[in-house]
């Protein structure tokens, strides 16, 4: 049995449609992580959050009531990394994303079906126009980069995950791995990862790392609902235009060999940012070398 790992703060308007979609789906087994409220003003909606949770009766539910507010990146590193302890595959959804009905059977099926080929990492149920090459109809693919609405691993894959983002792109670096092929954006989010208590940017870098690849249905199964401002890191969406969810891929059988379609690491840099000119990498490069005393000495003289 695959469990849900859930993960839920101060929503309960959009953790009970999370839910909702959780029942049409049959999900067996959920681990629900509630994170405590950040200040006074919180606490009612985490109450509420958390009445809805004990109040599921229609499959079994473990929840964790956080006593503090570990925010977004330290709950879900901590609340995967407990559940992967205790199951070798988990499906991990937030409490603003909503799955179709077969979403998790889906995922399921694809978690069985890659769980000892080292090649892959990650499977995810959400996936989007401006990332989706154009030649995929029906069947799902294999992406250099992962999602993080929706999504499974195991807990092979989630082996190094207790290191930050910054040091594995410096580890990609030393490899000599290109750090921008997926995206300008990772470069950014790696370095305010700490800072900011973001998750997902590490996770990717891991993949990056470990030369790993995430299946990517043909199109999405799971709708983002939390673009606004109750977000933690989902105050505008930006590029990412929500769409509707379309109804789940048939289940074949037939899963793809884990190849990376050859024209992913464009569509994301399209999206996310292409990598900076040579001026601009031997900036960087400089600025990363020079003591920051010194750095901020030249700028003063520039200026």
């Amino acid at each position: 049995m695959i469990p849900v790992v859930l993960f839920a703060y101060s929503r309960p308007a959009h953790l009970s449609r999370a839910l909702n979609a959780l029942k049409a789906n049959q999900v067996p087994l959920i681990y629900a992580f509630s994170d405590g409220p950040r200040k006074p003003d919180n606490a009612g909606a985490v109450a509420e959050v958390r009445r809805l949770l004990h109040a599921v009766d229609w499959c079994r539910v473990v929840v964790c009531e956080r006593n503090t507010n570990l925010g977004l990146g330290r709950s879900i590193l901590a609340g995967v990394t407990e559940i992967l302890k205790k199951h070798s595959a988990a499906i991990i959804i937030e409490d603003d994303i909503v799955c179709v009905p077969g979403s998790y059977n889906y995922l399921c099926a694809a978690l069985e079906h890659y769980k000892d080929d080292s090649r892959v990492m990650s499977v995810s149920a959400w996936n989007h126009s401006l990332i989706t090459p154009a030649d995929i109809k029906e069947q799902p693919y294999f992406d250099g980069r992962p999602g993080c609405w929706g999504w499974g691993t195991w807990d092979r894959a989630w082996e190094g995950m207790q290191t930050d983002a910054k040091t594995l792109m410096q580890n990609c670096l030393e490899q000599g791995i290109d750090v921008y092929k997926y995206g300008t954006d990772l470069v950014e989010m790696a370095k305010v990862e700490l800072k900011w208590n973001i998750w997902a940017v590490r996770f990717a870098y891991l993949h990056i790392l470990k030369k790993g690849l995430s299946l990517r249905p043909p199109w999405g199964m799971a709708e983002q609902i939390g673009f606004g401002t109750e977000g933690s890191n989902t105050l505008s969406s930006g590029r990412w235009v929500p769409q509707a969810a379309k109804p789940c891929p048939p289940l074949t059988g037939r899963w793809p060999e884990p190849l990376e379609h050859p024209d992913c690491a464009l569509l994301h840099q399209n999206t996310s940012g292409k990598r900076p000119g040579l001026a601009m990498r031997q900036y960087y490069f400089l600025r990363r070398i020079t003591p920051r005393p010194i750095w901020r000495m030249l700028q003063r003289l520039k200026a």
